[in-house]
């Protein structure tokens, strides 16, 4: 693994924690009183608000946390125990404030984890133990343990003497109120996850993708799993009091997901994701900041969310325009190829006695209307493949237009003839399909065919000359001719 993004990350954060360490009675965002647009981008990043620093800073390290741990929970298709978690900490938030009867961090934090420990055990046991699905366990606990967090949120509400202000923001998320003791929490379970990370990186790369060969390896797999789902708890209950239990497993999912859209690499993905979940905690706190009492947390999911769209829509492998850009590109060139192919039938039809073939016998060999088969000439004469003999009307009035094929279209069109034979003739010979059934088949597979697997195909078929109907299979000395000769054999 190459942590040093995530490193620097955490310098930064702690550079900024040191800020903050100091001022304890700022500012909430949200309290900021209105004030014009460019006086809050000044004062954004000049950083002059203790407030924002103590948002910034754990926006770095939330994203960070939640960008690694989310990227195993992802690749582990359990991106539902995020959300089972966020949901299941709720009664260990409300117990933890019962043991104190105040909104004490450490009581609320060890609560919190405890509870979501036992979630976790209680879906594994479900899932073990009966019938049900992992899936079903993990919505039997998520609903559960929420519907009993909320009970226990009521009761607390109508107790006479509890000090209950704020305890409301652990359901929505209130980045702005985070104290210093909240602060070194988030930074010490980041710290821990990102040790954690890079001591254990190859048993939870292993455990990850292949559960059982970990345990044929020796690997106590289920001692890291668990190891996963602790830190994953601790991840969760961190995030509460900046995003509540509502939107948390989107901090968790969401830059995962965006990383995951963008490679196959592991190390990689754990990178793009911290980064991502650090620049998504950042654009929340910016867009919130510049307006007056707007809400941190969804505003982070939002930029988080972005991010993902922007990654679906463009990413180079996965991305819908890109994929829908690759796609035309690739029926273009089957549309020119099965042009090309039909102008080499033509020619052999006529035992390769002619150079240039009427515009009449290509438009019958493709069965298309004349406008199309002049739209398919003009990409072949674009393309470079093909060149058209154009007569005067007036001094030659029956002579019919005719297309010449290029030496590069001529070997485009051998190729493509030699890579449908020879699979025709490898279907009947080596897989037994019937002669006649074998058409539709290489249909497909000769435009998808490379040259290496063409050579394995002739080696293996000793070097064919003809096709399973008796027709002429080009070689490779027929692609190096010119469109003036036809197959020599």
């Amino acid at each position: 693994m190459h942590p040093n993004h995530p490193y620097r990350a955490l310098a930064l954060a702690g550079g900024l924690l040191l800020l903050t360490a100091g001022d304890l009675s700022a500012a909430k965002i949200g309290d900021l009183s209105d004030t014009r647009f460019w006086d809050q981008l000044i004062r954004f990043f000049s950083l002059r608000d203790p407030s924002l620093r103590y948002t910034l800073t754990a926006s770095l390290f939330l994203g960070t946390c939640c960008g690694l741990l989310g990227s195993f929970i992802v690749v582990r298709k359990l991106s539902l125990m995020g959300d089972t978690l966020s949901h299941a900490v709720l009664p260990g938030v409300a117990l933890g404030f019962l043991w104190t009867m105040t909104k004490n961090p450490w009581a609320i934090f060890v609560g919190a984890t405890l509870a979501g420990l036992l979630g976790t055990v209680v879906v594994h046991w479900i899932h073990t133990t009966t019938h049900i699905k992992e899936d079903s366990a993990m919505g039997l606990v998520l609903s559960g343990f929420y519907a009993l967090g909320i009970c226990l949120f009521t009761m607390i509400q109508q107790l006479p003497t509890a000090n209950k202000a704020g305890l409301d923001k652990f359901l929505f998320g209130q980045a702005a109120a985070l104290s210093a003791e909240d602060l070194w929490m988030i930074g010490i379970v980041t710290i821990l996850s990102l040790l954690a990370i890079v001591l254990f990186y190859k048993e939870f790369l292993v455990t990850s993708f292949d559960f059982g060969f970990a345990q044929a390896l020796g690997l106590s797999a289920r001692f890291f799993h668990y190891l996963i789902m602790l830190l994953l708890a601790l991840s969760v209950v961190i995030a509460l009091q900046a995003v509540g239990v509502v939107l948390v497993s989107a901090l968790l999912i969401t830059p995962a997901a965006t990383a995951f859209l963008l490679t196959d690499r592991m190390h990689r993905m754990l990178i793009y994701a911290s980064l991502f979940g650090m620049g998504a905690g950042v654009a929340g706190a910016f867009f919130s900041y510049l307006g007056n009492s707007l809400p941190t947390g969804p505003f982070i999911i939002v930029a988080a969310s972005t991010l993902f769209a922007l990654a679906l829509l463009f990413s180079n492998r996965y991305g819908i325009i890109p994929r829908w850009i690759r796609n035309l590109s690739r029926d273009r060139r089957i549309q020119i190829e099965n042009t090309l192919k039909a102008v080499y039938h033509v020619r052999e039809k006529n035992a390769f006695s002619i150079d240039g073939i009427p515009v009449k016998a290509l438009q019958n060999r493709r069965k298309l209307s004349p406008s199309e088969v002049e739209k398919e000439i003009r990409q072949l004469v674009r393309r470079g493949f093909a060149s058209m003999d154009e007569p005067d009307p007036e001094a030659l009035p029956d002579r019919e237009r005719k297309l010449f094929l290029t030496p590069s279209g001529w070997e485009t069109a051998c190729r493509i003839v030699r890579n449908h034979r020879l699979w025709e003739l490898y279907l009947t010979e080596s897989v037994r399909y019937q002669p006649d059934h074998v058409h539709d088949d290489a249909e497909e597979i000769e435009h998808l065919l490379g040259e290496d697997i063409v050579r394995q195909l002739e080696r293996r078929l000793n070097y064919p000359t003809r096709d399973p109907h008796g027709k002429l299979i080009p070689s490779l000395q027929d692609l190096s001719k010119t469109p003036l000769a036809g197959p020599s054999r």
